[in-house]
């Protein structure tokens, strides 16, 4: 990886990374620069974003557009260029809150036999319909086992199975016999509805396989972003006009939905959990009605820009991104209501408007343009970034590649780090090499299980083909222990997502500086680079997405 140094002489241009790992880790021009990231300031901005006057920073709301205005005040102190919709700081995203009305059913009609009527919340739920007000749908009923459709990888529960105009029944496991990230991908919702879709079906629903699971409702409802069209442009429980019914069922029901079938639910399960697809046309049909009701908003993306030095290579981005918002004011938690989110993502922003101040204080800026993207609607399911990354305010060929920033947990020293995604990639050479200049390991991810590589917005630019990565710490504490993530485990259970994530929380500010400089260091590697990120041969998200 190539580094831009600001020496006068030719030859000095451009130094090679083993210049760039020297003792001193920084290249001289930067230093200074970075030397003025300030706990101090890091600390304010934290600060004034988890204040309660901003009511937990729900989109929608005048606490959102409060940190909204705030964000665009500190990119003009910095410099930093309008980079959003017609001349502006913002893109505009329409949130859509839909809500399941009471009255919803759900019927088996047998070939012999009385229709059984099931009963909602016990038997069955439904997501609500963003796009659709008023839902029937009577369909045959087909179970896809896991739901995965992936003849690349041997493996297809569609295989020699009709699912055109019917309802899809898929069972919530996990398969084992793929790996972490493959896993992931097939299982989101989103994918299996893309599958479902794909294979013809008008609905799925997702079915519990222990008597003991509960079913997912959504009494806040589900968002959506309505595109400028008044359509639905990105959803995570919504795969189109073409799927018309996207629900939960008991283990209860499923045996109900396997009677009279050409197998049973025990041989089925038995089957997939040993990697065998299981696939099978079931007896009943289905009537399913559902009204869905709207709640819609606007809120927006703040995007700033740092333009490139080069005439050519301007045109180019790497996109920094941390989500602006959280989830507003909700039920009281030991007498607190206001969900502040301090460090969910208030501790992201700062990190992001630390790196703007960074690339301020540049005598020259490197080749490539950055962006300086704060997005809405993460806590909705990544809505802001999804619909950034699909509807992107510069060309989308022209995104090379997104680091995104969200919730580092700053409870402790920042001794290593973990590159969720970024062993997908060339993007694991810059992070190993600003890793280096700060004396910082690099550790795999020491809870696999958590699913974060899915579950924050660098997945949305995945998903659109571009190599993106999300720097969260690693294992290693300053007592030789190396049992960090146990200590973030206990921060989880006491603050996530309540109203306990305020100021009044454990916070090392220090570390927020220092983990603002690695991830500007590894920003400005892949920007001032030559070379434009590259996903590895082979690698299955550049295989399914990038191509």
């Amino acid at each position: 990886m190539r580094i831009r140094s600001f020496a006068l002489t030719v030859a000095s241009i451009v130094t090679t990374a083993s210049a760039f790992a020297q003792s001193t880790g920084i290249p001289k021009p930067l230093r200074k620069p970075l030397d003025k990231v300030s706990a101090a300031d890091y600390e304010a901005h934290v600060r004034y974003l988890a204040d309660d006057k901003l009511q937990g920073r729900l989109p929608g709301t005048a606490g959102y557009q409060m940190a909204v205005e705030y964000v665009v005040e500190q990119y003009k102190k910095r410099g930093v260029l309008p980079a959003g919709e017609n001349g502006t700081y913002l893109q505009t995203v329409r949130l859509r809150r839909a809500y399941t009305e009471l009255g919803a059913t759900l019927r088996l009609q047998a070939p012999q036999g009385p229709e059984q009527a099931l009963t909602y919340g016990s038997d069955f739920t439904f997501y609500p319909n963003p796009a659709e007000a008023s839902t029937t749908v009577a369909a045959p009923v087909v179970f896809v086992g896991f739901g995965i459709s992936a003849p690349e990888l041997g493996y297809d529960d569609y295989a020699g199975l009709d699912a055109t105009g019917k309802i899809v029944v898929v069972a919530q496991e996990r398969p084992k016999q793929f790996p972490d990230a493959v896993r992931l991908y097939n299982t989101d919702l989103l994918t299996i509805m893309q599958t479902a879709a794909k294979h013809g079906a008008v609905g799925v629903l997702l079915a519990a396989t222990k008597a003991t699971t509960q079913l997912v409702d959504l009494p806040k409802g589900a968002v959506s972003v309505l595109g400028p069209d008044g359509k639905v442009a990105v959803s995570r429980t919504y795969g189109g006009a073409q799927l018309r019914v996207l629900g939960s069922v008991s283990a209860a029901t499923l045996h109900r939905l396997f009677h009279g079938s050409a197998s049973d639910t025990a041989r089925a399960l038995a089957a997939l959990r040993t990697g065998r697809p299981a696939s099978v046309a079931l007896q009943p049909r289905v009537l399913a009605t559902q009204g869905s009701r709207y709640k819609d908003v606007e809120s927006y993306n703040v995007v700033g820009k740092i333009q490139g030095g080069d005439p050519k290579l301007r045109d180019e981005y790497v996109v920094h991104t941390a989500h602006l918002d959280h989830i507003g004011v909700g039920a009281p938690i030991e007498g607190d209501s206001i969900y502040n989110g301090a460090h969910d993502n208030a501790t992201g922003v700062a990190s992001l408007l630390e790196i703007a101040g960074v690339y301020s204080r540049l005598k020259q800026k490197p080749r490539r343009s950055v962006l300086i993207t704060m997005v809405t609607g993460e806590e909705m399911g990544l809505l802001g970034s999804a619909y950034f990354a699909r509807n992107p305010t510069v060309p989308k060929s022209q995104i090379v590649a997104n680091i995104n920033t969200d919730m580092p947990t700053i409870i402790a020293p920042l001794l290593s780090v973990v590159a969720l995604g970024a062993e997908n990639s060339s993007l694991a050479a810059p992070v190993a090499e600003a890793a280096q200049a700060f004396n910082l390991t690099v550790e795999a991810d020491p809870e696999p299980a958590q699913n974060r590589f899915i579950r924050s917005d660098q997945y949305s630019f995945v998903t659109q083909g571009i190599p993106a990565l999300h720097i969260k710490y690693g294992n290693k504490t300053a007592d030789g222990q190396n049992n960090l993530s146990q200590q973030v485990q206990q921060w989880r259970a006491r603050y996530y997502h309540k109203p306990q994530d305020g100021m009044n929380g454990q916070f090392d500010f220090e570390a927020g500086r220092k983990y603002a400089q690695l991830n500007f260091l590894i920003g400005y590697q892949i920007a001032d680079n030559v070379t434009r990120p590259t996903w590895n041969a082979g690698n299955f998200f550049g295989e399914r997405f990038a191509k």
